[in-house]
């Protein structure tokens, strides 16, 4: 029971980030970095430290009582993962919902799954299975395949977003994907699914701060809401910096009093997306809290949302007029990526 409730709140977790950018599709007259900006104000700064003191009041004396150490390294986590998060808002727009999230985290998959025991070959924990153990093992080196066959899965996928883009006319192209450019939404794509990945990272990180919360007498269902206030501090800073930067550079600064723009409709949808991605995080922390933080539970999260942003980009039909050689192709892409997270899978349990 408790493996099946941990698969439903990765399930939901993972269409809440497949689904967070639709929202974001739906705001008017506004740079790229005015809406992602308002929407991380959201996502990493409002909702967390409110999810962490509705669920574990005393999330603040945690923190505070928490090791320096801890602290920085899950703040310094975070602060990467905060540029992969960037970086994927970026990817997504360069390519679309579909071809851009299985791209994304089909690597932010194979990297998540991999990059903790790393961690533990730097820093041995009792209990914890480092990456020398993974590679004496028949599941770890399992993990190593899925990993293989992820990339496998990626390089088809970007075979597709070649095919589609000889095939299609510009005009096409922006209908279906307003600014697509495959060679810069590829090269962001996979910057974005490597650093994506060290959330994870921060999760392993920060789990004292966890383990404080349920030494504490809080809900364990709850317990990584106070690690993920300090990841997304992290991600804030990051995101923040680079949005203010644009935003002077473009002098895009002026679109929150922009009349011509529907400005509360926008702040809506903006606060929306961010809200939304936000939940990702939480039910993912649910979820890990029954399965456990291996690579079963990120992989099955990323699954959800590959499953997800590409039941979306059929819906805003991305890949109309393509020929049927290229549909075939991003779908065998697409069912590649998924057999590299069963394949990690089954050598997580092993």
């Amino acid at each position: 029971m408790q493996a099946l409730l941990g698969v439903l709140y990765h399930s939901i977790g993972g269409i809440a980030s497949g689904s967070f950018y639709m929202p974001y599709n739906k705001v008017k007259g506004w740079a790229w970095e005015s809406y992602w900006m308002l929407g991380g104000l959201f996502s990493w700064l409002i909702v967390p430290p409110l999810a962490a003191w509705l669920t574990v009041p005393g999330f603040a004396e945690i923190i505070a009582s928490s090791s320096r150490q801890i602290l920085l390294f899950t703040f310094l986590m975070g602060l990467l993962w905060g540029i992969g998060g960037l970086s994927y808002g970026l990817g997504v727009r360069y390519l679309g919902m579909s071809l851009g999230n299985s791209v994304v985290l089909g690597f932010c998959a194979a990297f998540g799954a991999i990059v903790p025991s790393i961690y533990y070959n730097i820093n041995p924990t009792d209990g914890k299975t480092s990456f020398t153990d993974m590679m004496a093992t028949q599941g770890g080196q399992l993990v190593l395949l899925g990993v293989i066959v992820c990339l496998v899965g990626i390089a088809i996928s970007g075979k597709a977003g070649m095919m589609k883009e000889g095939e299609l006319s510009k005009e096409a192209q922006k209908a279906s994907v307003p600014e697509f450019s495959l060679v810069k939404g590829l090269i962001i794509a996979v910057l974005s699914g490597i650093l994506s990945s060290f959330f994870n990272f921060g999760i392993e990180a920060g789990k004292p701060l966890a383990e404080a919360a349920v030494v504490a007498g809080h809900n364990p269902l709850y317990q990584n809401n106070v690690t993920f206030v300090v990841i997304l501090w992290g991600g804030l800073t990051t995101n923040f910096i680079w949005t203010t930067i644009l935003s002077i550079k473009n002098k895009s600064y002026g679109d929150f009093a922009n009349r011509q723009s529907p400005i509360a409709k926008n702040v809506m949808f903006s606060a929306l997306a961010g809200t939304t991605w936000f939940l990702q995080f939480f039910f993912y922390g649910m979820g890990e809290s029954k399965l456990g933080n291996g690579a079963s539970s990120w992989i099955l999260h990323m699954s959800t949302i590959i499953l997800t942003a590409n039941m979306w980009g059929i819906y805003r039909r991305e890949w109309k007029g393509v020929a049927r050689k290229t549909k075939w192709t991003i779908t065998i892409g697409i069912a590649v990526i998924l057999l590299s997270v069963f394949l990690v899978g089954i050598g997580n349990s092993l």
